[in-house]
């Protein structure tokens, strides 16, 4: 029997409800397969200031540095919002703990499940044979990591940067990925303007050569956001920065029907991941036990799959989830007018019942 040690970080708004029922998830897992997994939950975000007075206490920090992965909810909400200086607001515990975890591969999958196929906002030739891709984004560096500053005459400056080295080893993940998929990659940059992406292009036409098998196209990040919503089947593995992922990736998320969907994984070298979904904390929702809990659910899974490496696990959470949503069930996200809706905790329960 293995056992995992897992820090759980449930956050603000939404985000406790939607931990809780991933953790049903995975308590299911370790009953049907026999593992174990224990949860230590600490706070971070608006809740960690409430408690300690900043966004990532130093006991949340060893907390997740201790663990064998992390479970986060959501950071944020408007009772934060305004806090100065800036960097004790909620969202600087999650750009923290990024940084500290050395989380610098943000794995973002994107897919139109089947029985939601018409919940995609896309007409379906625009769709074409489906939407099935991951955004492979670079998560420590860029302009969200530079210099910050303004000058005597109130200009503000934000310091883009990448070294080759950091564009190598997300590269690198991005092909590797790329050979277990269709053996497809588009590297997106904005290289016709900026000195940070023709570094970016120039390393990763080096470190495609090492490659051979895998299809490499090269766009600028226009472009791509325009081929998206156009003709989002040619994709498969997306590489780019933070900034640029950071879009797209929501760009993609919104065809797939809803943000509620989506989850994510946050790698580093070792198997330590940061797993959460892609949304936010939702604060309008949070406490009405109305919220999709499915993104989280499928964050799970990823971290069955990539940190614990548990593939048949992961399997079958993400087969207990399809076959939720072809027995009809929908939260209010994703059901169509005349469908039932169901609360949070009960899609929570289908799931782990299904498992």
């Amino acid at each position: 029997m293995a056992q995992f040690n897992i820090c759980v970080l449930k956050g603000d708004g939404i985000g406790p409800e939607i931990v809780d029922e991933a953790i049903k998830a995975l308590d299911k897992v370790g009953e049907k397969y026999g593992h174990t997994f224990v949860y230590d939950e600490q706070l971070i975000g608006g809740a960690a200031i409430d408690e300690y007075g900043v966004p990532l206490p130093d006991v949340t920090l060893k907390a997740a540095k201790a663990s064998d992965s992390v479970l986060l909810g959501a950071v944020g909400g408007p009772k934060w919002d305004t806090l100065e200086p800036a960097t004790l607001r909620p969202e600087r515990g999650l750009l923290g703990i990024r940084k500290e975890l050395n989380l610098f591969a943000n794995l973002r999958p994107a897919k139109v499940w089947g029985p939601l196929a018409e919940s995609c906002p896309l007409k379906p030739e625009r769709l074409g044979t489906g939407l099935d891709l991951v955004v492979c984004r670079e998560l420590t560096g860029d302009v969200y990591f530079g210099r910050k500053w303004r000058d005597e005459e109130g200009v503000g400056h934000d310091d883009m940067n990448y070294s080759v080295a950091e564009v190598e080893r997300i590269a690198r993940v991005a092909f590797d990925m790329a050979m277990k998929r269709s053996k497809k990659v588009t590297s997106v940059d904005k290289a016709n303007v900026l000195e940070t992406s023709r570094v970016w292009r120039e390393t990763v036409k080096r470190i495609a050569a090492e490659y051979p098998e895998v299809e490499v196209d090269y766009f600028y990040v226009d472009n791509t956001a325009m081929q998206l919503v156009l003709n989002p089947s040619q994709f498969d593995v997306i590489l780019t920065g933070n900034l640029f992922g950071d879009i797209l990736s929501d760009e993609a998320s919104c065809i797939t029907g809803s943000v509620g969907m989506l989850p994510s994984a946050s790698l580093s070298d070792t198997t330590l991941g940061m797993y959460e979904p892609i949304h936010g904390s939702a604060p309008d929702i949070a406490g009405r036990n109305i919220a999709n809990p499915i993104a989280t659910i499928l964050s799970a899974a990823m971290m069955l799959r990539y940190s614990f490496g548990l593939a048949q696990e992961a399997d079958a959470i993400e087969k207990a989830v399809e076959t939720a949503l072809e027995q009809g069930y929908r939260t209010g996200d994703i059901a169509k007018a005349n469908e039932e809706r169901i609360s949070c905790s009960q899609m929570g329960d289908i799931i782990a019942n299904l498992i």
